[in-house]
């Protein structure tokens, strides 16, 4: 009985280890999953960007301006979803308008409109 119960206590002991160590496992997976997230959306963005302007980005001044662009368009996206975000949370969300409900309706019992 008491071999049972140390070899019970004995493999908890291993399973939450090995449990904590992929636990930190898995957030270094995590952390590089975002890491090459942020490069691909930073690349494609760039890209976007600068689409249809003249930047040569082999010269110094080529690569401010385009630096310059980039952050400029990327402030104007974040300035138009905080706008769309705004405007989303003062919108009427609910099913029904309440000023077409009449107020014969409204103190209308479910059991009085079943009848």
């Amino acid at each position: 009985m008491a071999l049972t119960t140390s070899f019970f206590i004995i493999a908890l002991l291993v399973v939450s280890i090995w449990v904590i160590i992929e636990f930190k496992r898995m957030k270094h997976k995590i952390f590089a999953f975002f890491l090459i997230g942020l490069i691909i959306f930073t690349y494609a963005t760039f890209t976007i960007s600068l689409q249809g302007k003249n930047v040569t980005l082999t010269t110094v001044p080529g690569m401010i301006d385009a630096g310059k662009l980039y952050f400029s368009w990327l402030g104007s996206v974040f300035v138009k979803a905080k706008t769309v975000t705004m405007y989303a949370i003062g919108i009427d969300w609910k099913d029904y308008n309440e000023s077409v409900i009449s107020e014969n309706t409204k103190n209308e019992s479910v059991w009085d409109k079943l009848k």
